[in-house]
């Protein structure tokens, strides 16, 4: 029974890394906000979007860039950087 116990709290940790690491990947993408503005840009170009949304588009966009770059560098944190550090699981089971 523990080591099955041991085995579940292993699994559920490795799932919770796998999570945490594929988040964090995700939010320090910054060629999904480079798209983005490239995308705006073009949009621009065609009418489709006018000079002062595009303006606080790009405000925006920048704005989160530079939140990636100081996460990188390892400048102010957020409150999404976490790491999994332990798992405490209990069980209380029949008592018969």
């Amino acid at each position: 029974m523990l080591i099955l116990d041991r085995m579940l709290v292993s699994g559920v940790r490795f799932v919770l890394d796998k999570v945490a690491n594929a988040v964090e990947a995700e939010l320090n993408d910054e060629s999904v906000y480079r798209e983005q503005l490239l995308a705006a840009q073009m949009q621009v170009e065609l009418g489709e979007l006018s000079p002062e949304a595009f303006a606080e588009l790009e405000t925006e966009v920048m704005q989160r860039l530079r939140e990636i770059r100081e996460r990188k560098e390892g400048g102010p944190r957020s409150p999404l950087d976490f790491k999994v550090v332990g798992i405490e699981a209990s069980f209380g089971g029949d008592d018969e």
